[in-house]
């Protein structure tokens, strides 16, 4: 019975030391390190225009509006929900996928006036891991640049001038592709930098 008690004991002692360590220590210590060296991206890389909070530089948001550049697909919650922050969970051999790919497809064809069988970027009908992405491919936002231009009533080459400024290239110059940040594109076209 004493060697139960004390085992007890040890498992209860270990358990709220790294409860302690773990849970509150190790949290503060990264909050206050964050704090001191980005604290704009550890409140959330917030972009604030006249006193308002109008998005967040790494949280999509849905836009719409023909004049504006539209996200990925979204399946955090009701479309870019942070508390949501998820992926839809299906497979690629998911029947209910596979529809709303289709969908997708021939809404965004149909939406940028693209020609029936006009190849579509994977990221325009597909949500992301997080269901939050900023980011669109460049072949996704050239895609949509003549839709954008006749709804402002611009050119075509200004618009994609505007979509070459705001192409990110490879993070550390070797992962992932060139990308373009939707709001940071739609805020300039506002002429809001």
């Amino acid at each position: 019975m004493k060697d139960l008690i004390r085992e007890l004991r040890t498992s209860l002692i270990a358990t709220l030391s790294l409860a302690i360590i773990l849970c509150g220590i190790y949290p503060l210590i990264i909050w206050v390190f964050a704090q001191g060296l980005f604290p704009a991206r550890a409140n959330g890389s917030l972009l604030v225009r006249d006193g308002k909070v109008i998005g967040s530089s790494f949280i999509g948001q849905g836009f719409t509006d023909p004049k504006y550049f539209h996200p990925r697909p979204s399946a955090a919650g009701q479309g870019y929900e942070g508390a949501g922050s998820g992926g839809s969970n299906l497979g690629p051999t998911s029947k209910k996928l596979l529809d709303q790919v289709g969908q997708r497809v021939i809404g965004y064809r149909t939406e940028n006036n693209l020609a029936p069988d006009a190849t579509v970027p994977a990221d325009a009908v597909t949500a992301s891991a997080s269901g939050l992405d900023p980011h669109i491919s460049v072949k996704n936002a050239q895609l949509q640049a003549r839709r954008v231009a006749k709804a402002r009533g611009m050119s075509v080459e200004v618009v994609l001038r505007k979509i070459e400024d705001h192409t990110e290239g490879r993070t550390l110059g070797m992962l992932g592709d060139p990308r373009v940040n939707v709001l940071m594109l739609n805020l300039d076209l506002d002429g809001r930098p």
